[in-house]
């Protein structure tokens, strides 16, 4: 009873802080949680005309045929390797820009460089189709007009299954880098600046205070970004992919997402769409719990 009245109390106490999260709170509910209900029909045929309950019930078919697809490798193949290409590149470049810029003093120079590299994040990838277009086309792209104008030769960047996934990890990096180097900034910006001047006085060089303070005191928050980023391991950018994969590459840039477009949206296949998402979702969720393990038994560092 007392323990009742203690956690009754606090509540009280803290109530404007309970009320603020009842709005996000009931986001979730709504739009996250509720639905769920609805991924029944993974294990059903299901059918517009008897709706989601009384769809003929069909089992682990969908699963089964999503599984013994002959696309099936390949597309475990290219989701896992893009999202991990893009991981392996992406991350230290962010934390590289998030370093030099948190070293910067002129601060013109240093506002000037987020804006630049901020801007390409808030362009859809409809736009950045056309910005690689412009770069890239093989006829008068910007890259191939220089090399034949060096004396090379022209490329098809966007239709080589060689070119074709280093486009892919080059330009997501190129989009993102720069916003995913705000939350090491703001990690940065936490570190105590008496360490710095500690090791200044010490006669420490620049690069000792990067490697011996700065990467140290970020250390918990990159394990905890790559954490998240393992958990969404299936999902390589359907938007991205979708705007710029042809068919002659299509060995090497249809992905999970994109096979699904085309097998729920496009043929209405909707039960097999959603077997496909709960697959995803699933593997999604025992990679963060087992790396989530593994990094706070060697790291410390965890997402709880």
């Amino acid at each position: 009873m007392t323990d009742r009245k203690t956690t009754l109390g606090r509540v009280r106490r803290h109530r404007s802080l309970y009320i603020m999260v009842l709005l996000p709170l009931a986001y979730f509910l709504v739009f996250r949680y509720m639905p769920l209900v609805n991924a029944q029909i993974a294990f059903k045929e299901f059918s517009p005309l008897d709706g989601v309950w009384k769809s003929p019930w069909v089992g682990l078919a969908n699963f089964k045929e999503f599984f013994h697809s002959i696309y099936f490798w390949e597309l475990i193949r290219n989701t896992v390797g893009y999202s991990l290409a893009k991981l392996l590149v992406g991350l230290p470049l962010a934390v590289i820009l998030a370093l030099v810029l948190s070293e910067t003093a002129a601060k013109v120079f240093k506002s000037s460089v987020q804006t630049i590299t901020y801007l390409p994040h808030f362009l859809s990838w409809v736009i950045m189709y056309g910005v690689l277009l412009a770069l890239l086309s093989e006829g008068d792209g910007w890259i191939n007009q220089i090399a034949k104008a060096t004396g090379g030769t022209a490329r098809s960047y966007l239709g080589s299954p060689t070119w074709f996934p280093v486009v892919i990890v080059l330009s997501d990096a190129w989009k993102e880098t720069g916003w995913s180097a705000i939350i090491y900034l703001a990690a940065l910006a936490g570190i105590d600046p008496c360490l710095y001047e500690a090791a200044e006085v010490e006669g420490a060089s620049r690069l000792q205070r990067i490697l011996k303070i700065s990467l140290p005191g970020i250390l918990d928050v990159i394990i905890v970004v790559t954490l998240l980023r393992l958990g969404t391991v299936l999902d390589a950018g359907f938007h991205q992919v979708f705007m710029l994969y042809s068919m002659p590459v299509m060995s090497v840039g249809d992905i999970i997402d994109t096979w699904v477009y085309r097998q729920g949206v496009l043929d209405f296949r909707f039960s097999l769409a959603m077997a496909v998402g709960l697959f995803k979702g699933v593997i999604g969720l025992s990679m963060v719990l087992v790396f989530n393990r593994l990094a706070k038994r060697f790291s410390g560092a965890s997402l709880y």
